[in-house]
């Protein structure tokens, strides 16, 4: 691994304590004001999103946009009215939202899970912008045996207490990746030899006809868009899960659960 230490900090674990269950905390946590925000990201604290007010410059909010750059947290820029909803404290404008989960690079994790001797099973989500769908996945994806849910940067559901409650604490129990963009991580899939499948309601392939027996990570798109075309650009295969019925299409998490479920079976085979 790059930084010579595992996924979650200097043990060999799970990136969860057991028994935790479900988020204990009932409101977001935020970190007001410009240093505030400086000192917790230096220190590699958890960060979900920062946001700074419109037009706000200056040497420190160019050393927050650095430091946000470099820890590969999503920066906002939003007008003063979004910063005094979220606190009514001197905000200078300022605010980021600690985060309920840790990120883990992606190349570290791949790393870790091959070193256990597992064979991986990622999760790539794009688009999806209900935390409830999020939440699901993420409860069906630690029940079938995955390990890692890649995330882009940008375009997807925060993971907050609402998608932690749905998840019935899962979020806790498998590694969340935040890459800058879906793409870079394909790529950085490949490079590990991992098969790239994509979901898709035009797909040549039928779920059951793909193999599930080798390092494999599943790309799932929001309902109303799907897959963006670039990724299913770069997928090695575009399955499709079989209906009985004519009908639109399966919800995002069900599809989730449809899949991994089969990647299971054919492991327990």
């Amino acid at each position: 691994m790059k930084s010579g230490k595992t996924p979650h900090g200097n043990r060999f674990d799970r990136p969860f304590h057991k028994g935790r269950g479900e988020a204990k905390r009932s409101r977001q946590s935020f970190i007001i004001g410009r240093q505030p925000v400086i000192e917790a990201l230096k220190s590699g604290k958890p960060v979900e999103r920062v946001f700074i007010q419109r037009n706000a410059g200056g040497d420190i909010i160019h050393t927050i946009r650095e430091l946000a750059l470099a820890h590969r947290v999503p920066v906002n820029a939003v007008p003063e009215e979004k910063l005094n909803q979220l606190s009514r404290a001197n905000h200078q404008g300022c605010i980021a939202i600690a985060s309920i989960v840790t990120y883990h690079d992606l190349q570290d994790v791949i790393s870790f899970i091959v070193e256990k001797g597992e064979i991986p099973l990622f999760l790539l989500l794009d688009g999806i912008t209900d935390v409830r769908n999020i939440g699901a996945i993420a409860r069906s994806a630690v029940c079938c045996g995955a390990q890692a849910i890649v995330l882009p940067e940008k375009g997807v559901a925060p993971l907050n207490e609402e998608a932690m409650k749905t998840s019935a604490g899962a979020l806790e129990h498998i590694f969340i990746c935040r890459e800058e963009n879906l793409s870079k991580a394909v790529e950085i899939l490949h490079l590990n030899g991992l098969h790239v499948l994509a979901s898709d309601g035009r797909g040549g392939k039928l779920l059951h006809e793909c193999d599930f027996n080798r390092p494999v990570a599943v790309i799932l798109g929001a309902e109303d868009k799907g897959v963006h075309p670039d990724l299913l650009k770069k997928a090695d295969t575009v399955f499709r899960i079989p209906m009985a019925g004519k009908f639109d299409s399966f919800n995002v998490s069900v599809a989730a659960g449809i899949s991994l479920y089969e990647a299971m079976k054919q492991r327990m085979n």
